[in-house]
């Protein structure tokens, strides 16, 4: 069924000769829009001035970087070669790389992303499982990964960043709110400090 699935993106990218270039520069270069997303997602909380939406905006960026180094170890244990290594005759547009497919390190990240996001704002939480699902089509559709590993990927992320939200979100609060009565702020809390009588 994997195997089908690739043929049938693969099949489709063929057909497609229009997309190429923005599937691939966004397959590539797509992680600056979770990289706003994040920084989105911090500036609404720090408007907001609500320490339990700091307390979810802080951990999703730490939940990316995370999440990717918990890929890292299952990428090296299951060493699944890539499409382009192992299937002939198929579309390839990605750079090929020597690093394993399973699961995908861009599906993880924007997987972490999405959650994380969301755990702020649905609005831009939604905006970013859309931008995840597509970064997962294009990973397929560049014959960079196989539909399982953008999956796994994304299921692995988003796992990541609501355990580690689940893990804070009692810690954080009352941390956040002292730090809002420090020279910290403004990376809290919008507007300046407030008077003392």
């Amino acid at each position: 069924m994997n195997r089908w699935m690739f043929e049938q993106v693969n099949g489709f990218a063929k057909a497609t000769p229009w997309l190429h270039t923005p599937a691939l520069a966004y397959a590539k270069y797509g992680v600056a829009v979770f990289a706003v997303l994040l920084v989105a997602g911090w500036w609404t909380a720090r408007r907001a001035g609500d320490a339990r939406w700091m307390a979810a905006a802080l951990p999703a960026g730490a939940s990316v970087l995370l999440a990717v180094a918990v890929n890292q170890p299952i990428v090296n244990s299951v060493r699944e070669a890539r499409p382009y290594t192992a299937l002939p005759h198929i579309l390839v547009l990605a750079d090929r790389s020597s690093d394993f497919s399973f699961p995908s390190d861009h599906a993880t990240m924007a997987g972490a992303t999405a959650i994380g996001v969301w755990l702020v704002s649905r609005r831009l939480g939604l905006i970013a499982a859309i931008a995840a699902l597509v970064m997962a089509f294009s990973r397929v559709y560049i014959a960079a990964h196989y539909p399982a590993d953008v999956a796994a990927g994304l299921l692995l992320g988003g796992a990541v960043a609501a355990a580690l939200w689940a893990l804070l979100r009692h810690l954080l609060p009352p941390l956040i709110t002292r730090g809002s009565q420090t020279r910290l702020r403004p990376i809290f809390v919008a507007g300046s400090q407030p008077r003392t009588q």
